[in-house]
């Protein structure tokens, strides 16, 4: 199925919804700064609060799909981005439960540096979706293409990461959890590279 002209279809509006979610969550992990373990929970069921909006928004929109007749693109196509962007959420909410768990307070430079490539691959897949729901599924490339260097970027950053723990870390149950919540963060970023082979899916389909 090819994309119909004219306003906007209710699949890209609630799409749109859930990168909009997406951004907010990962912009509220950058201004975060954490200090002791109240702070850790505060900040932990935040994130339960924009992972349950993205529940919320994926119902909606496998309801949409049970009932709507003709879709835009493949119903299977819209049903697996919103799982990609969902599974973005999730792999969020489960490192923000890793640093309350093990009561890490003190952000690693690297840490930081994940954060961030996790809200600039967020901005990438919105700026996609935007380009989706405007019909220029050309225009889409170029932040499919940036989402994978993003996610090359991050499996160099846990490496050396990991290294750096290894060689300044002395305590081993520091080092495991550190390790831990390192290759969670990794993670997020895989999870973004998968919604830019859906999108890429989609794009070859649909042009």
């Amino acid at each position: 199925m090819v994309f119909s002209k004219g306003k906007r279809d209710k699949f890209s509006e609630l799409l749109l919804k859930m990168t909009d979610n997406l951004q907010s969550t990962t912009q509220y992990c950058i201004e975060q700064n954490i200090s002791n373990h109240h702070e850790l929970q505060i900040f932990l069921e935040a994130i339960k609060e924009y992972e349950s909006t993205g529940d919320e928004l994926i119902q909606t929109i496998t309801r949409e799909l049970n009932q709507t007749f003709i879709t835009p693109i493949d119903r299977e196509d819209i049903l697996q981005l919103a799982i990609d962007i969902d599974d973005v959420l999730d792999g969020i909410e489960h490192t923000a439960a890793l640093f309350e768990m093990y009561s890490v307070t003190n952000v690693t430079e690297h840490m930081r540096k994940f954060v961030n490539i996790n809200h600039q691959c967020a901005v990438e897949i919105s700026l996609a979706i935007t380009c989706l729901s405007q019909k220029k599924l050309q225009a889409i490339s170029p932040y499919s293409l940036k989402l994978k260097e993003h996610e090359a970027n991050s499996d160099n950053l846990l490496r050396t990461a990991v290294k750096n723990l290894f060689a300044t870390v002395k305590d081993p149950i520091k080092i495991i959890q550190y390790k831990d919540i390192y290759e969670s963060l990794e993670g997020i970023v895989d999870s973004c590279r998968k919604v830019a082979n859906t999108l890429d899916s989609i794009v070859m389909k649909n042009a």
